[in-house]
């Protein structure tokens, strides 16, 4: 079952289904399954937050769609229309309404590039508006992410990290796409200035009727710009739901215990951590049956012999586990304590 079955009057936008994702392994046949059988959709003007551990393969999900990395086997539809193996040519053109923010504000920026040229390079290579029109895009969209336009002549190296973060958003937007990735692109910037970021991409969203895949660990930033999230966990989507009740009610052991990790700015109460024991195994050579059981508090011998699938544990509540409500089931502990 694709676990996207949410009540909304939006069209799906994208549609992945079974997407697997393989790197080869240097001098050896091995290969690292950085995605493996993946389905999910994004639907029109919402965000999928994608969230897990580093190696998880998330940003890898992200270049696939864009097909920045090839998928090994899989589809992905945006607007219904097969992208993997379109031509070169045919992909290009399709790219205007695809785009995406980069973790790295500073390295994903052309040093040696002004801001204007930086921001106007997709309106030359797709060829729209002349130089004086492409220069007042420029001036707009810099206004759009709270920055001078006057800036415009300056370079990268003479920004803040939340600046350059503006202007990969504003170039972002410069072809006016209707699907973001957004690639953990707040991780690299102060809290605050975290906050600055994540408010002008809803209110982007909000004006633009933008569609993002937000990718991050950060779970406290999720739950605050999401309309659904997706957990994976080594290659794998373990639970997807509204962001309300995966926050509320999560379901798989391995979100009980990412969620029990974020901190609460309040002394006066105290969350029961869930400690998953042992390291992440590696993608070379994943454990049969549920990948997470390696790691899982409440794993039986079954565990290892059946690779559970997303099912529906509640109106469009997904989890890929064969305990979740069931005998033996974790319960996220959020206990009540004293000041210090």
């Amino acid at each position: 079952m694709v676990a996207t079955q949410r009540d909304n009057t939006a069209g799906v936008l994208v549609e992945v289904r079974h997407l697997v994702k393989n790197f080869p392994v240097e001098n050896s046949d091995d290969v690292v399954q950085a995605v493996s059988d993946i389905s999910f959709d994004i639907l029109a003007g919402e965000t999928l937050g994608l969230v897990g551990e580093s190696g998880c393969g998330k940003s890898t999900v992200g270049r696939c769609l864009l097909r920045l990395h090839e998928p090994t086997t899989g589809e992905i539809r945006f607007e219904g229309r097969d992208i993997v193996g379109l031509p070169k040519e045919q992909m290009q053109s399709l790219r205007r309404e695809m785009q995406i923010i980069f973790q790295d504000p500073y390295a994903s920026l052309n040093p040696r590039l002004s801001i204007r040229s930086i921001i106007a390079e997709p309106l030359r290579i797709h060829k729209i508006g002349d130089r004086e029109t492409q220069s007042a895009k420029v001036e707009d969209l810099l206004s759009k992410v709270g920055l001078d336009p006057k800036y415009a002549d300056r370079y990268p190296h003479e920004f803040s990290g939340g600046q350059r973060q503006r202007i990969g958003i504003a170039r972002a937007l410069a072809l006016n796409p209707k699907l973001i990735i957004c690639d953990e692109p707040v991780s690299a910037l102060d809290v605050s200035v975290q906050a600055q970021v994540v408010n002008l991409l809803q209110e982007l969203q909000e004006e633009y009727g933008l569609a993002y895949l937000f990718i991050s660990h950060g779970l406290a930033v999720v739950e605050h710009i999401s309309d659904r999230v997706a957990v994976m966990y080594l290659g794998k989507i373990v639970e997807i739901c509204d962001a309300g009740s995966l926050y509320s009610t999560p379901k798989h052991p391995y979100t009980k215990a990412l969620l029990s990790a974020i901190p609460i700015p309040d002394p006066t109460f105290k969350r029961d951590r869930i400690v998953l024991r042992g390291d992440v195994p590696t993608p070379i050579n994943p454990p049969s049956g549920c990948r997470f059981r390696t790691r899982c508090p409440i794993a039986i011998d079954e565990c290892s012999k059946v690779d559970p699938e997303l099912r529906e544990l509640g109106p469009g509540h997904f989890a890929a586990c064969i305990r979740a409500d069931g005998p033996g089931e974790m319960k996220l502990a959020t206990n009540p304590g004293t000041s210090a």
